[in-house]
């Protein structure tokens, strides 16, 4: 069977395509994509596989856009991040789904329904109910990401969001560090964070960093109406927020 992985973490990309060669190894992988428009290019492009493994949120969008850009026929399991609303959209349509981050037993569980799926329907995804489930997700209630997926050589982790009391970037490579002072690598930018973190919990103070509100100590004002604030442990700095900033800064602090 060939499989296909749509996935833009690069740590859950390689996660999915070492179980799938512990499980099946007889199937083959035959690329990894991460964003809607290499999918819909390479579905263009070559004969529709057995399987797609879908991150719902990609890089340049959410995934359902593949669907109104071009046909796939090949059995799908969504991948996500966020619970409530996405999974609710699914179970309504029956469509299989794995919660981030993805555990081996249950992706056996998956691969194992699509196996006895394809001997009494072997047709594959069809997209009945596609608008409706498209318009639950876009109007659901916010989903802000509750965990990241950590790797050290080849075991991975799960560190909890709430635990993390800034994010730093230098030289493209971002950082996140725990109130206990741990430092993991992570492998998003920070626009990209800025838009999948609580904004009543995590604050951008400026191109490198992202800071939580609990890391707050003090602030105070700076000339051209800046601000200094002062971080509490683990980073125990004090950072400028900009002129332009400033005003955000102190809604956010407030609220």
């Amino acid at each position: 069977m060939k499989v296909l992985i749509i996935e833009d973490e690069p740590h859950n990309a390689r996660m999915l395509a070492n179980m799938m060669n512990k499980l099946r190894p007889e199937w083959e992988i035959q690329d990894i994509l991460e964003s809607v428009k290499q999918s819909v290019t390479w579905l263009k492009s070559h004969p529709q596989p057995e399987l797609i493994l879908m991150d719902i949120q990609l890089s340049d969008g959410i995934c359902f856009s593949i669907f109104e850009q071009t046909t796939v026929s090949s059995h799908i399991i969504f991948t996500t991040a966020y619970d409530n609303y996405a999974i609710r959209a699914f179970k309504v349509n029956s469509i299989d789904y794995l919660l981030k981050p993805i555990k081996e037993s249950e992706l056996e569980a998956a691969l194992r329904k699509l196996e006895e799926q394809r001997h009494t329907d072997p047709s594959g995804f069809v997209a009945t109910g596609f608008a409706e489930m498209l318009q639950a997700i876009r109007e659901g209630r916010k989903e802000y990401r509750k965990r990241f997926m950590i790797s050290s050589g080849n075991r991975y982790y799960k560190l909890n969001t709430s635990d993390i009391a800034c994010f730093t970037s230098e030289n493209k490579i971002t950082t996140a560090i725990t109130f206990n002072g741990e430092r993991h690598i992570v492998d998003f930018s920070l626009d990209r964070l800025e838009e999948e973190l609580d904004p009543d919990q995590y604050f951008r103070a400026d191109r490198k960093t992202i800071i939580h509100i609990d890391l707050v100590s003090r602030f105070e004002d700076y000339f051209g109406s800046k601000l200094v604030v002062r971080l509490k442990h683990p980073v125990n700095e004090k950072i400028t927020i900009s002129r332009l900033r400033a005003s955000a800064f102190k809604i956010w602090v407030g609220k």
